[in-house]
């Protein structure tokens, strides 16, 4: 999934792909990394043609009047093709000038730049001061490295007064640029020197401060990055499917596929952040500066790792100057270089987060769903009004509250707009339906595959959470690979007999009922002659053992069944295909816990743990880190949202939260309670540092349960990258 996420922002993005394929070729990108001075490339009338240099400029001063959205997808998209010329620093300084309010200089300046016949460049780099000289500010000192300088004929530049900062636009014509050895040497940097330069009222720049210039630059070169980062992983992961070693592809080996894995996982954070970034400066939300300090910590440093993990993939030919990969490496560390150091970001980040300031993840709706949100809010209070736990549950459950996305009569036949509207609706209410815990990953399965019987005699008390459930899947043998359980179930009039042992299983002391899958066919294949049922947690022959954990508590348990018997109507489905249902169970279980069922800790925990504490340099940063990691995964599984409710099947994004989610909690964890120091070596029940050493504890089980790290890391690279599947033991 690219930055854009509508169909409009689609056929932008399509449209510029085009524009690069046609006009930005390889050709053209390797004249410029081999000429011996940087020009004005071809293509760049037909940028302006396409009105891809003014797209957030306003119409009034010539432009498209789109906004910084629309800009980043481009840039995306030129950055796939690491694209030679001043594209991204004309487009930095354009937005700028935008942001000023001088209505002289964006007259004057902005039609030239929107129309090609002027480019621009911007300096995030400081080194000028200027006196006054009636009107005048009179310049001098050098700045660098200045990205695009060369090839400017417009300079945004602070200067410092003596009473603070002033931007200022400055032609190039009138001070000395110098070419640096540039790292990046397809689009290069320069350095700017003025002498005793004027520069005239209508080219100061009111109103502009410092901090808008780096959101502005932290968002565009943060969207270029991403660019970077998706050719990286792309390459890499084409070249795992045909790159052949020891007699197979290399993307079967699962250090490779893992890190393929992880390269798509980075690439998507990147695109979340740099999405919400451009969101909150369109909207000119309060918490802007918030969403592009996370977009400057998350998306440069993810693509230049991506790009290092890239040549790692390709090997030598990675490493030769033939082949592309270098200039994406340069690309990358340039454009991290620019931002200044991702530790000063992070920095921020946690400043800002810790004082209030984190940008809230959450669905606007547009205006025309008020009717529902009215009815929907009518009927909330009526739930509201109910005092007595157990009615409210009953009422939750027999009125399809509690699953409203569910066909009645057990959900509320709720849309995705209307799903949204009921939990907005809800929590504002603060109205909590019933704990389904486990029986959660049941519900599903049984309405799809239960009879009617089974709805009415199970659905319902689950519903109103009356009936507690436990899953009967694990078994000593067979975890992550489930389908090689050794549990029998042998037929017998009206039903099977079970015998085996399941082991990890959560809250079997206290459940009434579970469901489980046996083998049925022993000879048939590995995922075929699997049944799944419905166990009386009470039948004679079934012994639940607790399982006391590291934590010293026993959520986990031992179960024997011993010649259990089932009946034909507890039986889910058909016999000898409960793999089926037994997927549908997993992959709802998956998607429950991917979002954020507050089992472990997350940024609210980490900020309440840090909130008042003095937190030094390094602290901070990393807090800051953290806290950018979580807000990136949250954006995720907005961006999932908000592709169903367009709807539009989600993409990556879906697939990857449940990894970064479960493993943030436990990197926020283990970072709280190290916090402490030797107090840390300390466990007490009941003061902060248990229960924070118990989260920290609890946390090592996230990256196991629900599938490991390690098998979802191959279930990215083979369904999502499409790299080869492992071969089988012996092949």
């Amino acid at each position: 999934m690219a930055i854009g996420l509508t169909e409009e922002h689609e056929a932008l993005a399509e449209s510029v792909r085009g524009f690069a394929e046609r006009n930005i070729t390889t050709q053209v990108v390797r004249a410029a990394l081999e000429a011996e001075q940087e020009t004005r490339p071809p293509f760049w009338a037909g940028l302006a043609e396409q009105g891809l240099l003014g797209l957030n400029i306003a119409e009034q001063y010539g432009g498209q009047g789109f906004g910084l959205l629309e800009t980043s997808i481009v840039l995306e998209e030129l950055g796939r093709v690491v694209a030679p010329g001043p594209y991204l620093p004309t487009v930095l300084a354009g937005a700028a000038i935008s942001a000023s309010a001088s209505e002289k200089a964006k007259a004057e300046l902005l039609p030239g730049i929107a129309d090609g016949t002027r480019t621009a460049a911007l300096s995030l780099a400081t080194g000028l001061s200027g006196r006054r000289d009636g009107d005048m500010l009179v310049i001098s000192g050098s700045v660098e490295p200045v990205l695009g300088a060369l090839l400017a004929d417009v300079l945004v530049v602070p200067v410092e007064t003596g009473k603070g900062e002033e931007w200022v636009a400055v032609d190039t014509a009138d001070l000395t640029i110098s070419a640096l050895e540039s790292l990046d040497k397809v689009r290069r940097v320069a350095k700017v020197t003025a002498t005793d330069v004027s520069v005239g009222a209508d080219r100061i720049l009111d109103g502009l401060e410092g901090p808008e210039v780096l959101d502005l630059a932290a968002l565009l070169l943060g969207a270029e990055a991403a660019g970077v980062a998706s050719w990286c992983m792309t390459t890499a992961s084409e070249y795992a499917k045909v790159r052949e070693q020891f007699g197979r592809p290399i993307g079967q080996f699962q250090g490779v596929k893992h890190k393929a894995a992880r390269m798509l996982i980075g690439l998507e954070q990147a695109r979340a952040s740099v999405w919400d970034a451009a969101r909150a400066l369109d909207e000119g939300a309060a918490e802007a500066g918030f969403a592009t300090a996370v977009a400057a910590v998350i998306a440069p440093d993810a693509a230049v790792q991506i790009a290092k993990d890239c040549i790692q993939i390709l090997g030598g030919i990675g490493f030769t100057w033939e082949h592309d990969a270098h200039m994406y490496l340069r690309r990358s560390l340039t454009l991290r270089a620019l931002l200044g150091p991702s530790k000063e970001w992070a920095a921020s980040v946690a400043s800002q987060a810790l004082d209030g300031g984190r940008r809230p993840v959450e669905i606007e709706l547009d205006d025309d769903t008020e009717p529902v949100r009215e009815r929907i809010r009518a009927q909330v209070a009526e739930l509201a009004g109910v005092e007595d736990r157990n009615a409210l549950n009953a009422k939750m459950g027999d009125e399809g509250w509690t699953v409203p996305h569910f066909p009645a009569p057990w959900g509320r036949d709720a849309g995705p707009v209307e799903q949204i509207l009921i939990q907005q609706e809800l929590k504002a209410a603060k109205v909590k339906g019933p704990n389904l815990v486990v029986g959660a990953w049941l519900v599903p399965s049984l309405v799809r595959y239960g009879t009617e019987e089974q709805k009415e005699r199970f659905l319902r008390p689950t519903l109103r959470g009356q009936m507690i459930w436990c899953q009967l899947f694990s078994e000593p043998g067979a975890g992550s690979d489930l389908a090689s359980l050794s549990m029998k179930a042998e037929r017998v009039e009206g039903g099977f007999r079970l015998t085996g042992q399941k082991i990890w299983t959560s809250v079997a002391q206290f459940a009434q009922w579970g469901f489980c899958i046996a083998r049925t066919n022993p000879d048939a294949a590995k995922h075929d002659g699997i049944t799944y049922f419905l166990v009386d947690m009470k039948s004679e022959g079934v012994d639940v053992r607790p399982l006391k954990e590291l934590t010293g508590e026993a959520i986990f348990n031992e179960v024997f069944l011993d010649s259990v018997f089932v009946p034909d109507d507890c039986v889910v489905g058909e016999v000898d295909k409960g793999w089926q249902v037994a997927r549908n169970t997993l992959s709802n279980e998956r998607v429950s816990l991917s979002t954020g069922g507050g089992m472990g800790m997350g940024v609210p925990e980490l900020l309440g743990w840090f909130k008042g504490k003095h937190l030094d340099a390094i602290a901070t940063a990393e807090v800051g880190k953290l806290v950018a990691q979580g807000q990136s995964i949250d954006l995720l599984g907005l961006r999932t949202t908000l592709k169903q409710l367009n709807g539009v099947e989600p993409g990556a994004e879906a697939s990857v939260r449940k990894l970064l989610g479960v493993q943030f909690n436990q990197d926020v964890a283990d970072y709280c309670w190290a916090s402490q120091g030797t107090e840390a070596a300390v466990e007490q029940a009941m003061a902060p540092t248990g229960i924070v050493a118990r989260a920290m504890l609890f946390s090592r089980a996230m990256t196991i349960y629900g599938g490991t790290t390690e098998v979802q890391l191959n279930i990215i690279g083979e369904r999502l990258l499409g790299l080869p599947r492992d071969a089988e033991p012996g092949k």
